[in-house]
């Protein structure tokens, strides 16, 4: 398995610090109101990375953070006149809630950010110990220098970084030794939630909590750390130097970015009216259409949004769960017998789709190509899967197709759903309708359950329904 290390710019064997599990990091959102689109794409990229692992047969330890206090959790606490921490527990419940919808799994640890001030101070006070850090008036700051591999990841040069100061000033910006020195911790500000230390009642600088909440649920060193491609500088930058220089061991071993995601050919912001978040998606479109839609590039390339590419994206999925549902309906009429050789026969040819999605996956977790190689054993299903096959040949197929598409993090296989009873009646009166050769009465009926929102369709085997 190969692996793009946004460090060394090139694809890497995976070799785990230990045999058979992986530790990742992925940074989470900052809590602050529902989340958006741009934030969807990492989750569900690192989720299907983790997904994949597994059914490697890893151990995954995944943790993602969520940043619970911040500027605009404290600018949104004092709009509406509540605490910040009613603030974030809100919008992480909210977020949940679409993680949910998008099928992302529960990490194996959520760290919140007000919950780790402790170990954030302790981090602070060894980099100060060993000369990486010092402190002006209550504010701490990290001198960038003292790393002398500081821009390792971004391949920035720090005399070159003088366009990038601004991303890194904050108040007090003069007291600093060099103007790239960056801040562990800063004091209140007047209404603003904080936490004692030995240098001012204040809060820890943001590049702190991942460095701590990794060490802390990972270890000293990790497999592999990732996040959007607008976090390697200086977020991930700053949090290798404050880790490495802490530690005295390398972070992370491979560094994972997913590239940016454009509505309609355009940056996403709220300037340009075009913000997009996943609950307003989610009135539009099942959530499992944006995560297809969001698996359909690999996830280097860049995305755009669109709602053309959004009905793309769910008439592709619409191909998968409808040769699911037509397997359902096959083997409920299936005979209940054990494969014929000539079945075995024709199911051995499924091994080349599954070397297909699992080279893809090997690659640098191809999404794109590896969603081919389900579209290919979908092709072969409605090819070879009639009413005269087996049920156990029928059942591998479907089984098959459910497993790689669960990889993906795709929910393909619909929840068997009870039609009312007079629902019911009207399919069996059109069926005796049809049989008595009477098609008008069985027309009507068809039209009277279409405007019910029942769609229905004739087979050799027998009659299909689903929803409109």
């Amino acid at each position: 398995m190969k692996i793009y290390n946004t460090m060394s710019k090139k694809k890497e064997e995976f070799i785990p610090l230990e045999e058979g599990k992986v530790r990742m990091y992925v940074c989470g959102p900052t809590v602050y109101n529902f989340i958006h689109i741009g934030n969807a794409r990492p989750m569900i990229v690192f989720d299907t990375v983790r997904r994949y692992f597994e059914y490697k047969g890893y151990d995954v330890n995944y943790v993602s953070n969520f940043t619970d206090v911040d500027d605009k959790i404290i600018a949104k606490a004092n709009e509406e006149g509540v605490t910040a921490e009613e603030i974030s527990q809100r919008y992480i419940e909210e977020c949940k809630k679409d993680m949910a919808g998008m099928n992302v799994k529960p990490a194996t640890t959520n760290p919140l950010a007000t919950q780790e001030i402790e170990g954030m101070i302790q981090l602070i006070q060894t980099l100060m110990d060993k000369g990486y850090a010092y402190e002006k008036n209550g504010t701490v700051y990290y001198r960038t220098r003292q790393f002398k591999e500081y821009g390792k990841l971004s391949h920035k040069n720090l005399d070159d970084l003088r366009s990038g100061e601004r991303s890194l000033l904050v108040s007090g910006a003069d007291e600093k030794e060099d103007p790239l020195d960056f801040v562990l911790w800063k004091p209140k500000k007047e209404g603003e939630p904080f936490w004692k230390s030995p240098w001012s009642d204040g809060r820890p600088g943001w590049h702190t909590e991942c460095s701590e909440m990794s060490k802390k649920y990972l270890g000293e060193q990790i497999d592999i750390h990732a996040g959007g491609e607008d976090l390697v500088f200086p977020h991930h930058e700053n949090e290798i130097a404050q880790s490495e220089a802490a530690n005295g061991k390398t972070f992370a071993n491979y560094w994972m970015h997913n590239a940016f995601l454009n509505i309609d050919n355009r940056k996403m912001s709220k300037s340009l009216g075009n913000f997009r978040t996943v609950r307003e998606i989610s009135e539009q479109y099942d959530l499992q259409v944006l995560r297809f839609f969001m698996l359909s590039a690999h996830y280097r390339s860049p995305l755009n949004f669109s709602a053309e590419l959004m009905e793309a994206a769910k008439s592709s999925l619409e191909r998968i769960v409808n040769a699911v549902d037509n397997l359902n309906f096959l083997i409920k009429n299936a005979k209940d017998e054990p494969m014929t050789a000539e079945e075995a026969e024709l199911f051995a040819q499924t091994d080349s789709f599954v070397k297909a999605f699992e080279d893809a996956m090997d690659d640098d977790f191809n999404t794109a190509d590896a969603v081919a190689a389900i579209f290919e054993l979908v092709r072969y299903s409605n090819t070879n899967a009639d009413a005269k096959k087996t049920k156990e040949y029928l059942g591998k197929i479907k089984d098959l197709i459910v497993k790689l598409a669960d990889v993906l993090g795709l929910i393909v296989e619909k929840k068997e759903e009870i039609l009312a009873e007079d629902i019911e009646k009207l399919i069996e009166e059109r069926q005796a309708a049809r049989k008595a050769k009477d098609f008008a009465r069985a027309d009507a009926i068809r039209d009277e359950l279409l405007e019910k929102g029942i769609v229905l369709k004739d087979t050799r085997e027998g009659v299909q329904w689903k929803r409109a």
